[in-house]
């Protein structure tokens, strides 16, 4: 299992003549000079010119982080949180991850070990909450498109969406991530209880980026390659990209509605930017535009931590999905033994 200053010159300006005496000029050395801005970070490049933002990345320090901004900010936009205002709600937040861990995996849990063991364990979040748009932290209301298709697909599967709730028919009954098919995108790139280390590698026209979290890989094109026509969609999408200044800039559209994310529809577009912060940091922001789900664009950000020492580990939950078979031969089991009673 697995984690300004504005530089300028001060400058003395000389006094004018007056008819009266003179008036001594304060020397330049006594003259406070504003102090020069730290340089932005730009990082370096691959033989073939682009930014290099190759190597092993996690999100573990972002665990618990809520999505939307928390009642406890209420009316308070980000940059109005004080550092010891997030200091206090990062404990609570690890605090509450002790509470639930027997639930989640804890030695009284399902037997995944001790607190300790749990690669979001301790995380020091970056920021309050991830929606940076609108201001007031909220994703935007949904459209009566997008509530009627969500009730469609809530009738299809009769209810069923996790493990805790049936019926338990045959596989299609669980969701895409229970099945270990697919937990879209950007759903393979938020923090979980494990699984949460990225590789990012790059060539000459393209930048690949592999998940650990359901092994996924995406490989975006950067040489301004037409489209997939609107009727091929794919479950992690068609993505294009490009960098804008040190940026790298990622569109992503033709989803699969089966993966699109939170509901949204097969006309999702996603747009991701990787903002360099420093060697060990990179900004990851999202747009995400869809008229047919939310009535307006919204985007959210995280901050992903360079790690080399945490390289993308082997996933393998096909073959050790015992989960997916027991919950199916269980349930007809309990079909045989309500026939064998019912006889």
């Amino acid at each position: 299992m697995r984690k300004s200053l504005v530089a300028s010159v001060g400058i003395v300006a000389a006094i004018a003549c007056l008819p009266l005496p003179a008036v001594a000029q304060t020397p330049a050395s006594k003259t406070a000079a504003p102090a020069r801005a730290a340089k932005p970070y730009s990082p370096p490049r691959t033989a073939w010119g682009d930014p290099d933002l190759s190597g092993s990345y996690t999100n573990t320090s972002e665990s618990g982080t809520p999505f939307e901004r928390p009642a406890e900010f209420e009316g308070k936009t980000l940059d109005q949180i004080t550092p010891a205002e997030l200091a206090k709600a990062i404990d609570q937040r690890n605090q509450r991850k002790v509470e639930r861990a027997p639930t989640l995996g804890g030695e009284s849990g399902t037997g995944a070990g001790p607190i300790h063991w749990f690669e979001d364990y301790d995380a020091k979040n970056s920021r309050p909450w991830m929606v940076t748009d609108p201001p007031d932290g909220k994703v935007p209301p949904t459209t009566e498109e997008a509530k009627q298709r969500a009730a469609i697909l809530l009738a299809k599967r009769r209810g069923g969406d996790s493990y805790n709730t049936g019926p338990f028919d045959g596989p299609e009954d669980l969701t895409l991530y229970v099945r270990c098919i697919s937990r879209g995108l950007p759903g393979s790139m938020m923090p979980a209880i494990y699984g949460n280390s990225y590789q990012i590698v790059q060539g000459p026209g393209f930048v690949g980026i592999r998940y650990e979290m359901v092994h996924e890989t995406r490989i975006i094109p950067l040489d301004n390659r037409p489209r997939l026509r609107d009727d091929i969609q794919l479950d992690m999408g068609d993505a294009r990209g490009h960098f804008e200044g040190d940026t790298l800039v990622i569109e992503t559209t033709n989803f699969r509605e089966r993966t699109a994310f939170r509901g949204a529809s097969s006309h999702l577009k996603l747009t991701e930017r990787f903002k360099p912060m420093g060697p060990k940091a990179v900004e990851w922001s999202v747009t995400v535009d869809d008229p047919h789900t939310w009535t307006r664009p919204w985007t959210f950000a995280m901050t992903l931590t360079r790690d080399d020492n945490q390289p993308v580990f082997e996933y393998a939950c096909h073959e050790g999905n015992h989960g997916l078979y027991d919950i199916l031969s269980a349930a007809r089991a309990e079909e045989a033994a309500a026939a064998h009673v019912a006889k």
